[in-house]
């Protein structure tokens, strides 16, 4: 009989901690903050959930040779009720997004599921692989930015789905183990995701700790700085250096043993950390303390990555 525990196997469950980041760092962003920014959340993940159970009920001809551990070939799940739960999820992931951002979420949320669901049927075992894997975490940040000016949230987008493409390009060699020239590509692609994150976005500060008071004589240059400015300027930077360090680390170990143990140590340690970049994000939006909070999912997620794999 099928458990709650297998179903959360299934999705991934704790992977999901990974997830409603992409929709506030896009929030922040667009300057579209809001009640309805939890709930778009909330849609991000049982679209998330969907995708991980059509992953493995595509998957599930493969994992009965490469995974049988997993839960539609151990027979934990009947592949009839995983791809069921999948189109559950996707419909309802549609349809809060729907209900709570409009049409405009709904333009978001439709192409998101459908890529999904391209991803998990028709290309992921593809040379185009890595790319769409990177267009829905693309889409998933600009869904969090439906309610507000979608071009600010661009070179956030832009940012998790490179962190996206590194991940995804490495968890195609879970099994055989990589090459040395691979993890060298994805680390160098990690440095650039997280210098991209590092750098406060114009006028990010102000935002966060309002406007600096003057008495229209000084000009800007003689303004006496706010702590807070100085703090919500560095934010970006320390946790952009944090996600750097821990999956940084994880693929140098890659480099000097490409065994299929490492590449999914890499693999795991590039999801979990996800929160960590999506926090840097957030607070170069203006949101530091919601990117503290954001960030905050990254020591979570390892730790109930022990418990459920992520991958």
């Amino acid at each position: 009989m099928t458990t709650l525990a297998d179903l959360a196997e299934l999705v991934r469950a704790p992977a999901a901690l990974s997830v409603p980041g992409d929709v506030v760092a896009g929030a922040a962003a667009a300057g579209a903050l809001s009640r309805r920014t939890p709930a778009l959340a909330g849609a991000s993940v049982l679209l998330y959930w969907a995708g991980m159970a059509a992953n493995d009920w595509a998957d599930r001809r493969l994992d009965a040779v490469e995974r049988p551990e997993r839960p539609i070939p151990s027979g934990r799940v009947a592949p009839a009720a995983a791809v069921g739960l999948a189109a559950g999820l996707t419909a309802a992931g549609v349809g809060l997004a729907a209900a709570v951002g409009g049409r405009r979420a709904a333009a978001l949320a439709v192409p998101l599921a459908a890529t999904i669901w391209g991803y998990d049927l028709l290309a992921k075992n593809t040379a185009a692989g890595p790319a769409v894997m990177a267009a829905c975490r693309g889409l998933d940040v600009l869904l969090g930015a439906s309610g507000g000016r979608l071009t600010r949230a661009l070179p956030a987008a832009a940012t998790v789905a490179a962190h996206t493409w590194t991940v995804t390009a490495l968890s195609r060699r879970e099994v055989t183990g990589a090459d040395a020239a691979l993890p060298l590509r994805t680390l160098a692609g990690t440095a650039l995701v997280a210098a991209s994150a590092a750098v406060a976005a114009p006028g990010a500060a102000a935002r966060s700790t309002g406007p600096i008071p003057t008495d229209g004589r000084s000009g800007a240059g003689d303004r006496p700085a706010r702590p807070g400015v100085g703090l919500a300027a560095a934010l970006p930077a320390v946790l952009a250096a944090w996600y750097a360090a821990r999956y940084g680390a994880a693929q140098a170990q890659v480099v000097r043993d490409p065994s299929a143990g490492r590449v999914r140590a890499a693999v795991g340690a590039g999801i979990t950390g996800l929160p960590a970049l999506q926090g840097a994000l957030t607070a170069r939006g203006g949101a530091g303390l919601l990117g503290l909070a954001v960030a905050a999912a990254a020591p979570l997620g390892r730790r109930l990555a022990r418990k459920v794999s992520p991958t």
